[in-house]
């Protein structure tokens, strides 16, 4: 473990949690977060000095009401016990199949998320995290992209209920946070910012620059939509081109993002090049933009990721070991103990290392605009599209 200086991180975590299943054949397994928490147990994240697990319980159908439908609750409820589709909600497509006790998954999902934002806002301790959560695509009314429930959207309506003026959103998953963008999209409270593969080669084809938010909130969702290929270097050039300043401007009183690794090189589903080293950079970034601009309150998810032995136990682990205050080197060797459950659970070989072996470098933006490179002409119309609306000149 690295020497920074250890934070206070609250986990929440139940078992069932991993009963949010769509069957075998589904990609987003939920084996990828049971081998997460072991790899944190195994590498003493979670017995670090300040961290400590949070008690769940499903959320209520009152608090889910905070950002979905009653009628589509109900129609997750019956779905759930007759496990017959439901084409109006879409629910029993190849995405989003139906499963038995569907809603009770789902629900125990949201209410960790919102446990998590009860232990930050509370005051309780400075970081929270639900890695089991981040299903940003769930609609008011519809299931969507794998995603019941839409838990990041339900914590931010949840804070907002308790006072909150200012909460930032900041989405690093392979694909569009399109769903928590539009449960805020007229809101100049909530500042949504989504960096993901472009729309014109990923689903689900939203999140241009051009997508602002609306006449009450113009400015206040920010989309960075990077071409397929774009690895380390390039997503830390728009990610420092387009975040930073934003937050700065901002000053959230609690950050809150989503952190799917599915922009991970190995990742099944998507086109983005990224390596374990580059995501590591990100969390790290993450948890500094916490600190300087929202006095340390940092509210963190999971999300996306479906390279599920090779990819997602490590980043979130480093997402868990940054978010305590205790980065991992890494250098570290993954531990045999873990590497035999990988071998017991899933037949596959476990990585030996907690790197990927890559570096990041990249050169600022400010420094020079290349309209021959498609990552700055993405960068260029994000900062157009936006900085105006926080009084920032998008050329500097």
């Amino acid at each position: 473990m690295g020497g920074r200086t250890s934070c206070s991180l609250r986990v929440a975590w139940d078992d069932g949690l991993t009963a949010y299943d769509f069957g075998p054949q589904h990609p987003m397994a939920p084996i990828r977060v049971e081998l997460t928490m072991a790899l944190s147990r195994e590498l003493g994240v979670l017995d670090a000095p300040g961290v400590g697990l949070l008690d769940v319980e499903p959320a209520s159908d009152e608090l889910l009401s905070l950002v979905h439908d009653p009628a589509y609750i109900e129609a997750v409820k019956r779905a759930g016990r007759t496990l017959e589709p439901d084409d109006a909600h879409m629910l029993g497509t190849s995405d989003n199949p139906v499963f038995k006790d569907m809603h009770d998954a789902a629900a125990l999902i949201s209410g960790a998320s919102v446990a998590a934002a009860r232990a930050v806002w509370s005051g309780e301790t400075a970081h929270a995290a639900n890695i089991a959560g981040g299903l940003h695509h769930a609609m008011r009314g519809n299931a969507w992209g794998f995603c019941v429930y839409n838990d990041p959207a339900l914590a931010i309506a949840w804070l907002l209920e308790q006072g909150a003026k200012r909460v930032a959103y900041v989405d690093v998953d392979v694909h569009h946070g399109d769903g928590v963008q539009n449960a805020f999209y007229n809101d100049p409270r909530v500042l949504t910012i989504s960096l993901h593969e472009s729309p014109a080669t990923l689903f689900p084809g939203t999140g241009q620059a051009s997508e602002t938010g609306g006449p009450d909130a113009e400015g206040y969702a920010v989309n960075v939509a990077l071409p397929a290929g774009t690895g380390d270097n390039g997503w830390h050039r728009a990610f420092d081109a387009v975040v930073p300043p934003l937050l700065h401007e901002f000053q959230p009183e609690i950050l809150v993002t989503q952190q799917g690794c599915d922009t991970h090189a190995l990742d099944p589903l998507a086109n983005l090049t990224l390596s374990v080293d580059g995501q590591r950079r990100a969390y790290a970034e993450l948890h500094e933009l916490a600190r300087k601009t929202a006095g340390g309150r940092w509210l963190l998810f999971g999300g996306g990721g479906y390279g599920l032995v090779h990819v997602v136990p490590r980043a979130w682990t480093h997402l868990l070991g940054e978010a305590a205050g205790r980065p991992i080197d890494p250098d570290t060797e993954t531990p045999q103990g873990w590497r035999d459950f990988v071998r017991q659970r899933t037949g596959e070989l476990a990585p030996l290392y907690m790197t990927d072996g890559r570096e990041v470098v990249f050169d600022h933006f400010v420094d020079g605009y290349d309209p021959g490179d498609p990552v700055d002409r993405a960068i260029h119309a994000t900062r157009t599209a936006v900085f105006p609306s926080h009084g920032i000149d998008p050329s500097l």
